[in-house]
């Protein structure tokens, strides 16, 4: 009789062992934690752990969803005006897209893999599930067109400010290529040619040191332009000839103009630069 009770005893202990082990076996990954911007998920990376959501306790596995789901459309809704520069809210959703491309692909890959895999569950169909995997489908798709956009969102921001800094510094390089390149004093008549400049409307404008600048627009022929205030003399040395002829011979490459797509992709040149001088 005591026999027939221990190996009685042993059989259940094997069974519970077997239980035990099959839960184990059956046990969900741990939870991660993401966060983005103000936005907050908890999920579980199945795949990732060679797990199965369909082996999950349903009520958990559908919160995850929603709470992806949830991040994902508030990253789109927070992220509209980083198209749009002119938006009020634009340096704001700028940032959080940049965030969002530093970390949310990993999130991405996670949440498609656990919304196929619900495609395999019994419960698939039940309660909340068909929804969440539509709208996930949906919010995955808009998540990554607008990730693509970035870098090109990114590029022109970049220029935008780029080209608002070369506005408000044009003043400061002007002035100080005229303290480098010009001769002290100054003479009249003599074309120093110290600066010149492209502005965004096609006029470009030589600089010299008397005062003088040589203006062109477009395919128009090349002016001269004095400073108010010269006398009979000083006008009698001023030579309109040497002044066109020294601002064509300047070279293109370095007239001061404003930054484009291609010029921000290659290395700044050094500050300074040179400038030509006329033929006295």
């Amino acid at each position: 009789m005591a026999r027939m009770m221990t190996l009685a005893r042993s059989i259940a202990l094997l069974g519970l062992g077997a239980v035990v082990g099959g839960c184990a076996a059956k046990q969900a990954p741990p939870v991660q934690h993401y966060a983005l911007g103000m936005s907050r998920a908890e999920y579980r990376d199945y795949s990732g752990a060679k797990a199965s959501p369909c082996d999950a306790e349903p009520r958990w596995f559908q919160d995850e969803l929603t709470a992806v789901n949830g991040l994902l459309a508030r990253f789109i809704k927070e992220t509209d005006q980083a198209l749009d520069p002119k938006g009020p809210e634009h340096p704001k959703h700028l940032a959080l897209l940049e965030e969002g491309l530093r970390t949310l692909p990993p999130v991405l890959k996670v949440h498609e893999a656990n919304l196929q895999a619900l495609k395999a569950c019994d419960f698939r169909r039940t309660g909340a599930f068909p929804d969440l995997a539509q709208r996930g489908a949906t919010l995955l798709t808009e998540a990554r067109d607008l990730m693509a956009l970035g870098p090109q969102i990114q590029a022109a921001t970049a220029l935008r400010e780029a080209q608002k800094q070369w506005r408000e510094q044009g003043p400061a390089r002007e002035a100080t290529a005229r303290e480098t390149w010009c001769p002290k004093p100054i003479k009249v008549g003599q074309p120093d040619l110290y600066f010149a400049r492209l502005s965004p409307e096609g006029r470009t404008e030589w600089f010299f040191c008397d005062g003088h600048v040589v203006e062109k627009s477009g395919d128009a022929e090349p002016s001269l332009l004095s400073p108010e205030g010269l006398s009979k003399a000083d006008r009698r040395r001023v030579q309109a000839k040497k002044y066109l002829d020294a601002a064509l011979a300047y070279p293109a490459e370095e007239v001061d103009r404003e930054p484009t797509a291609a010029t921000l992709q290659k290395p700044a040149a050094p500050e300074g630069g040179s400038a030509a001088e006329g033929t006295p």
